[in-house]
């Protein structure tokens, strides 16, 4: 098991944060405190870099959405980046990625929002 680690830096108004490690039922509690301040100290963006993220499940997946809820009433933007395939797959197969945004790459992300 991969223990879960989440980095951040600012650039201008988006807030990076790249997420390594395992998303799952066991991380979840580890990871959903972090998500949640994440989205407290954001100016107005934030990437989430996944391009750490070795597994994902379905807990995962509830975290990641979770995290766009909440951030949402906030008038936080919240985005993914760097999409590892066998995220990007399930994300594809249950629709997410109609409504979490998904770009190839943190500066792809950066640049529609101008940071």
């Amino acid at each position: 098991m991969s223990d879960p680690s989440v980095e951040t830096f600012a650039v201008g108004h988006c807030l990076v944060a790249r997420v390594s490690g395992e998303m799952d039922f066991v991380t979840e509690p580890v990871l959903r405190p972090q998500f949640k301040e994440l989205i407290a100290r954001a100016g107005r963006f934030i990437v989430l870099d996944l391009s750490g993220v070795s597994f994902c499940d379905s807990a995962g997946l509830s975290l990641l959405i979770g995290a766009w809820k909440q951030a949402e009433p906030s008038g936080v933007v919240l985005v993914l980046a760097c999409v590892p395939e066998h995220l990007r797959r399930v994300l594809q197969m249950t629709g997410m990625d109609q409504i979490l945004r998904v770009f190839n790459t943190v500066a792809n992300a950066r640049a529609v929002f101008g940071c």
